[in-house]
């Protein structure tokens, strides 16, 4: 072959190779943009409005509490809360409960998952504020379990809850911080915090849960959605199975489940200690709520129990005296 073929040829052969090169690289930019742009057009799809309710995230997407949950179905489950014994007549209500909601559902309040775990996890919140508030007794008319909401806050407090050595939150004076609310809070670090979750001066005025229902609902709807601390699960993340246990947690029996919920909540003063009672009232809240919604306790899930875990945040000792983990005790 002469020369000058010859490199024809080749140079033949190498612009062929930039085409394919090029072609090659085109094709793979274009489906890379492509695929970025399925990608952003599914993200966006998941982005929903539903008004006042859910607005602006993939929550909104699914069922929001009010398709779900009804004001009968309220009245149901807690319907001794305004008989003349109860100790908050008139205080709690169907629409102070979806109207703090509508704060948190775009978090994924009850709007996570499909509508087992949302419902699940509205009776395992509601399964806490039954058992913190009720005064149920064993032959209570109804039922023990049928007494949730019946105080709006602690009646005979032996302390005012003011620990000065939180200098972030520190004790207002002449103020109380005794239980107060749909989860009782307690301390002055607690309803600071609390406060700032939902944009209301709980330090200077704790009163606002026992006077606000929808403030009493939020306050207690932001514990169930907030980490304690940094690396650790909200209620909420445990609850539906967000939060992935570490090899740590796992040896530790930490699993997802109701039973997470009390350690995050309660801590020691309930978990870590066996099958007690008032470990044992929630998750009989629990199962009853259910039933009650017409969803059934065998779909109740797994790990119900904390009877064997270590605590997430133990209680610090002070003066051989612990604090409440998480500022959470029994209302009344």
């Amino acid at each position: 072959m002469k020369r000058k073929t010859r490199n024809k040829v080749v140079l033949t052969v190498l612009l062929l190779g930039a085409a394919a090169v090029l072609i090659g690289g085109t094709l793979a930019l274009v489906l890379t943009a492509g695929t970025w742009k399925v990608k952003l057009k599914e993200s966006q799809e998941k982005i929903c409005n539903k008004g006042w309710e859910c607005s602006g995230t993939k929550y909104c997407c699914n069922q929001t509490i009010t398709d779900f949950f009804k004001v009968y179905q309220f009245e149901n489950l807690f319907s001794k809360r305004n008989t003349p014994v109860a100790k908050a007549v008139g205080f709690w209500d169907y629409q102070a409960f979806i109207t703090a909601a509508a704060m948190f559902e775009n978090q994924g309040f009850c709007t996570t998952g499909g509508f087992e775990m949302q419902m699940k996890e509205l009776c395992a919140f509601l399964a806490h504020v039954g058992a913190k508030t009720s005064c149920g007794f064993g032959v209570a008319t109804g039922g023990p379990l049928a007494w949730g909401l019946c105080y709006n806050h602690e009646l005979a407090p032996d302390q005012g809850y003011c620990d000065d050595s939180y200098t972030q939150y520190p004790c207002v004076k002449g103020v109380e911080y005794y239980g107060r609310g749909a989860i009782p809070v307690y301390w002055n670090y607690n309803y600071g915090a609390a406060g700032d979750g939902i944009k209301e001066d709980l330090l200077s005025h704790p009163e606002y849960l026992e006077q606000n229902a929808t403030l009493a609902f939020a306050a207690a709807m932001w514990r169930w959605m907030t980490p304690i601390k940094k690396k650790q699960p909200s209620a909420h993340e445990a609850f539906t199975g967000i939060w992935k246990p570490t090899k740590n947690d796992t040896l530790s029996h930490r699993l997802p489940g109701l039973g997470a919920t009390m350690n995050l909540l309660y801590g020691e003063s309930m978990c870590g200690r066996g099958f007690i009672d008032p470990m044992n009232v929630i998750i009989s809240h629990y199962q009853y709520y259910l039933d009650l919604m017409g969803f059934g306790r065998e779909r109740s899930g797994l790990n119900l129990h904390c009877a064997e875990q270590a605590p997430f945040n133990p209680a610090p000792k002070k003066d051989d005296e612990q604090k409440p983990t998480g500022g959470q005790q029994p209302a009344g």
